[in-house]
């Protein structure tokens, strides 16, 4: 397919899932708009992590950091602002700590850059506890002026569409390919040009204005919010795992791992969450074992090539229980031996 085919193709598919997403409110039950929040929330948070991290190969562990500084200022705010600007608000606050942030840790990679940006966000939740105790004398907030169930999911859902569409939009452009560059070698792609640091700073605002937003949106969803429930690392660690399960190189694979993910977080943690902890590491670890490229790499010919392994692994195991594979290793052996003779 042409890139302009390609296009198309994923603007369809994004048309058709924002369809479905508007029906839900209208035909769905309570339960069933909750666990889309918890998919939309989700979608959000992976497509856009996957668009910087995914591509430029930076581990960030610091969207929780984001997520709660969005919360926090549409807690602040709700009652004095509009709605919009409350989201827009914990967008641009989240970006410019991003800026910072960035500015300090997007000189390392690898460990290094994860475990600051853990720490980073352990920091700012501390901060805001601090701030919390000693100055406004409370724990957390209540959220007394709250929006109506239908407009927080169609925020989420708007939220959600601007995620996927800007990884669509953001692959294909020169800053897209400037990122993939500095994923693949970042060394080459300073020598070709490429202004590696500014990159990086700007495509880590970007996924933190996303996670902003999301924090500001989902803020509404408890009634009380305090550091640590929205500063929550799970929130982070989930959102890592999702998109790494799914696909972080790829567009679609985030959205299909967070639905996958959202379904079972809902029938299994409240009921069984040990069962719920272990499915998400069985998966990841058969991730990175039998499927690297994520759940969007799953092809016809992947599930062919599984067959014919598990097939050849089978007949090796029935040769050896049999002593099949011995005899024929004494057959080889005698052969050899045979040629040396001659």
């Amino acid at each position: 397919m042409t890139p302009r085919q390609l296009l198309v193709r994923d603007l369809l598919v994004l048309f058709g899932l924002t369809g479905w997403g508007l029906a839900v409110p209208g035909f769905g039950s309570e339960f069933a708009v909750s666990m889309a929040l918890t998919c939309l929330m989700y979608i959000a948070l992976s497509s856009s992590w996957a668009l910087f991290c995914g591509s430029t190969r930076y581990l960030s562990l610091a969207t929780s950091a984001f997520f709660g500084i969005g919360a926090y200022t549409s807690a602040l705010l709700l009652e004095q602002a509009a709605w919009w600007q409350c989201i827009a608000l914990g967008a641009l606050i989240a970006a410019a700590v991003a800026v910072v942030m960035g500015a300090a840790v997007l000189h390392l990679r690898g460990t290094y850059f994860a475990v600051l940006t853990f720490g980073m966000t352990e920091l700012i939740r501390h901060a805001i506890s601090y701030f919390e105790k000693t100055v406004t004398g409370t724990v957390g907030r209540v959220l007394m002026t709250v929006p109506d169930r239908d407009t927080i999911y169609f925020t989420m859902l708007a939220l959600a569409v601007i995620a996927v569409a800007l990884s669509i939009g953001v692959r294909r452009t020169r800053f897209g390919l400037a990122m993939l560059g500095i994923g693949a070698d970042e060394q080459r792609a300073q020598t070709l040009g490429v202004n590696t640091r500014v990159i990086k700073i700007a495509g880590f605002a970007l996924t933190a204005a996303v996670a902003g937003a999301v924090g500001a949106a989902m803020s509404v969803r408890w009634t009380y919010i305090d550091p640590h429930t929205v500063f929550n690392p799970f929130i982070g660690f989930q959102t890592v795992l999702i998109a790494l399960i799914g696909g972080a190189m790829t567009l679609w694979g985030p959205l299909i791992a967070a639905i996958v993910f959202s379904v079972l977080a809902e029938t299994l943690r409240l009921q069984v969450p040990q069962l719920y902890m272990m499915s998400l590491g069985l998966l990841l670890i058969l991730s990175v074992l039998y499927l690297p490229g994520g759940l969007a790499s799953l092809r016809v010919e992947t599930f062919k090539a599984w067959w014919t392994a598990s097939r050849a692994g089978w007949q090796a195991l029935r040769d050896k229980l049999s002593g099949e594979t011995a005899r024929r290793k004494a057959r080889e052996k005698d052969l050899r031996e045979r040629r040396h003779v001659l």
